[in-house]
């Protein structure tokens, strides 16, 4: 009679319930940031105000002092575009299926063709996932819409250049354990697909904003975009010719033909579906031509790009838009849709990189002045720095703040996940459900332990208590059991006041030998708190009767079957709490079992 046991599905209704509860507390301590961020505001200007008219000064003097001239429109555009792709990304994070469907439906399978030493990067990243779904999860909607937000409400000076830092550093993460280094050491790499990874263009684009604005100055920042691009281009047309990859193929075996088959399947509107279904039919019956196409295209734009000339470049970035929107159709469909969908894929992040240096170049910016103009009091030279704030200056550098705050409620929580080694107790609440509380007295008994002394559950007494029932001979579920009620007793180091004990539930290997074996074996013969309790199989009846235990012999060998369960007893001798002890598949929901333990125990020695 084995545990519950198994896998929680994507839609767990536990972890989801936890994942918007989480949400929810961090909106709350959110919102409080962005209230104190408007009173201090409020604040800033009465105060000035009332000075300024103490010194008989007019209210015009509040008047914010503004750049002498505009953000270069490049950078601007980037700026925003990608401060708008962050939000949606983030927002893109809310959907239920990206709690526990991350590192099984996106980070494993996109690293699945890369080298092993990229598979094992990736898999830190999803594990650290796995083991708390909730905290990342969380912790990704706000970084993105904490980075999108203060990417957009800090235009100029210092605050920019932090968010353009933020920006790439969060980007480079994501591109590592998230997209595998982008698929570039995978053999399928190609620009239909998403290479070089959608999110290295956010990267690029924070890169971009943090330069100071004289970078930006004439049309250097333009010439230096779109030639990158350009050559960018003009790498991807070589690779999509290379022979031996399966794009010069149509029919079912072509490679192109896979990929927009597989996103047809995808969950999503029957008319995208019936769109992608059509492309796929045609190339099969065109696979070479329509590889053909491709090469030519990303070939001409990428020499175009190369120019430097804005007569060639302006037409080359409208069919850098044709050709990428059409792939982000009609091969990457979109990008968001599955359940699981975490960023609209590289076409637009693309599109906006080269869109941004083709105005760099069209539109040069001149000589770059103050980022913001000090202003202008009457009360003289001797005012303080936050009189002389503008008010509008001032009012971007509290957003800025509050939306480093975000970003600092999904990372901290985030970054403490990843530094600890214990999963999370709401993956094994998920998969084994959350435990049952009760209260009544446990029922007594005397056993003899691995060492041949008689124990009775009176001894106990004044100490909790966490019991299980193990066959000493079982190579499945009882070592790894026992292995988590080593790692809660490490966990919650009172040995003085805990006691983790497990009675024999074989009636044939039964013996004191068999006790101190699976003791050996398992590195528990030296842990002081640990009983392992066996005696004749009328005792043992007796206690597996009484806690509802049923032990039944396999017909395949020596193991037994039996359930895989938990009873706390609290100090005053009296039955608390049942917990199924099933360890799951995976190291995740095991490691998770032995911190819910670890909490259930804490609670019941507060009891």
């Amino acid at each position: 009679m084995p545990g519950m046991g198994g896998s929680p599905g994507t839609g767990n209704p536990t972890v989801v319930a936890a994942f918007h509860s989480a949400l929810l507390r961090q909106l709350l301590l959110i919102g409080l940031v962005v209230v104190v961020a408007a009173v201090a505001w409020n604040l800033l200007r009465t105060v000035q105000y009332r000075r300024a008219v103490a010194a008989g000064a007019a209210p015009l003097a509040l008047v914010d002092g503004r750049p002498s001239v505009p953000e270069p429109a490049g950078r601007r555009l980037l700026r925003i575009g990608f401060g708008v792709l962050w939000i949606f990304d983030g927002l893109l994070q809310l959907q239920s299926g990206m709690v526990l469907g991350m590192p099984a439906t996106v980070l494993r399978p996109g690293a699945s063709s890369s080298p092993d030493w990229v598979r094992h990067l990736v898999g830190v990243g999803a594990n650290i996932w796995s083991d708390h779904p909730v905290q990342a999860a969380a912790a990704t909607v706000w970084i993105q819409v904490g980075i999108g937000v203060l990417l957009i409400v800090a235009p100029r000076g210092r605050w920019s250049r932090v968010a353009g830092l933020v920006s790439l550093g969060w980007a480079l993460v994501v591109w590592v354990f998230g997209e595998a280094l982008g698929g570039i050491f995978a053999p399928g790499l190609t620009w239909a697909f998403g290479a070089p990874g959608a999110v290295l263009f956010y990267g690029l684009a924070g890169g971009l904003v943090a330069m100071p604005e004289r970078a930006w100055a004439g049309r250097r920042a333009g010439r230096f975009l779109t030639l990158g691009m350009g050559v960018f281009f003009i790498g991807m047309a070589v690779l999509q010719a290379w022979p031996g990859r399966g794009f010069w193929q149509g029919g079912s075996r072509g490679t192109l033909v896979g990929m927009v088959i597989s996103m047809a399947r995808t969950s999503q509107p029957g008319f995208l579906a019936g769109w992608l279904s059509s492309f796929a039919s045609f190339d099969a019956a065109h696979g070479w031509g329509v590889n053909l196409f491709l090469v030519i295209a990303l070939a001409a734009i990428g020499v175009a790009l190369c120019t430097g000339r804005s007569r060639v470049i302006v037409p080359a970035t409208a069919a850098t838009a044709v050709l990428c929107l059409a792939a982000w159709v009609l091969v990457e469909d979109l990008g968001v849709f599955g359940g699981v969908g975490t960023d609209p894929n590289s076409m637009l992040p693309m599109l906006a990189v080269v869109a941004a240096g083709t105005v760099a170049l069209v539109r040069p910016a001149t000589a770059a002045q103050p980022a913001v103009a000090p202003l202008p009091v009457a009360a003289g030279d001797g005012a303080a720095w936050w009189e002389r704030l503008a008010p509008g200056y001032a009012a971007r550098v509290l957003a800025a703040g509050a939306c480093l705050v975000v970003i600092l409620v999904g990372a901290v929580p985030m970054t403490a996940a990843a530094t600890n080694p214990n999963a999370d107790p709401i993956v094994s609440e998920a998969v084994d459900g959350t435990p049952n509380l009760v209260d009544t007295p446990a029922p007594g008994f005397t056993l003899t332990d691995q060492r041949g002394a008689a124990v009775p559950l009176s001894s106990l007494r004044g100490k909790a208590v966490a019991m299980t029932f193990l066959d000493p001979v079982c190579t499945s579920d009882c070592p790894l059991i026992a292995q988590d009620f080593l790692r809660a007793d490490q966990q919650l180091g009172q040995s003085g006041r805990t006691v983790f004990v497990a009675v024999v539930a074989n009636p044939i290997y039964r013996s004191v030998a068999a006790t101190q074996a699976f003791d050996r074996e398992e590195g528990l013969s030296h842990v002081g708190n640990w009983l392992f309790l066996t005696g004749s199989v009328a005792e043992l009846t007796k206690v597996w009767n009484a806690y509802g235990v049923q032990v039944q012999i396999s017909p395949a060998g020596a193991m037994v079957d039996h359930p895989d369960v938990a009873d706390l007893i609290g100090p005053r001798g009296r039955l608390r709490e049942v917990l199924d002890a099933d360890p799951g598949t995976g190291s995740a929901a095991g490691s998770s079992f032995s911190s819910l333990l670890a909490q259930q125990m804490r609670t019941v020695l507060g009891a």
